[in-house]
């Protein structure tokens, strides 16, 4: 299936922007998927909450000098507790970067190169691929529903009996619930994640 998003020019020509991942993807080196290992104290919380996702991802945003970058290629995300794991990968199945965010702890691993860890996810990954995913943010907006941890702007999908939302404005992002998947099956088919400052465009498809 091709998707609309993927078949720009301007995706085909972009550079992957992971400037340290793609020279050892090249080369065919691939970091082996980690599984995640969860506290004492989270492990109550583990238990109530796992979600899995996976499917395709394509991000716009400018680097340190301003200019425009794509990276673009498929994701695995696995959510148990209050850790989650998110592990993406080139257009041919090679892992550039696998990411673990906790409450307490994030670290990033590329290929071949040790892991590095910091507090901040957000500050990781943009320090590291020269942008950050909102991980936090999305744990909930792909359910979908807005974050409870600050003020957010809801509008609901008009064409849907069940209170599903259209668009949710939050933290500076705006996200646009662009299509859901088909009965029987449920939850968030595509979904774009727009912020203006500074400027960054991610796209998102799931897979059923």
């Amino acid at each position: 299936m091709a998707f609309e998003f993927f078949a720009g020019a301007s995706l085909r020509r972009g550079a992957l922007g992971l400037a340290a991942a793609a020279a050892l993807v090249m080369s065919g080196c691939a970091v082996q998927p980690r599984v995640p290992t969860t506290t004492n104290a989270s492990t109550s919380l583990a238990t109530q909450t796992s979600r899995a996702y996976h499917g395709r991802f394509a991000v716009q945003y400018n680097d340190q000098n301003g200019v425009q970058r794509n990276a673009y290629g498929n994701f695995d995300w696995q959510e148990t507790g209050d850790t989650v794991t998110l592990q993406l990968r080139n257009p041919l199945g090679q892992t550039m970067a696998i990411v673990t965010s906790s409450p307490s702890l994030a670290t990033l691993e590329l290929p071949n190169r040790q892991p590095v860890s910091a507090d901040n996810v957000s500050l990781l990954m943009q320090n590291t691929l020269g942008f950050a995913l909102p991980v936090e943010g999305l744990r909930y907006w792909l359910q979908p529903s807005a974050a409870p941890s600050s003020r957010a702007q809801t509008t609901l999908d008009p064409e849907s009996n069940n209170g599903r939302p259209k668009e949710i404005r939050q933290d500076g992002w705006t996200i646009d619930y662009l299509a859901y998947a088909d009965a029987p099956a449920t939850g968030v088919k595509r979904v774009n994640l727009m912020r203006n400052e500074p400027p960054l465009d991610i796209k998102l498809v799931l897979d059923q």
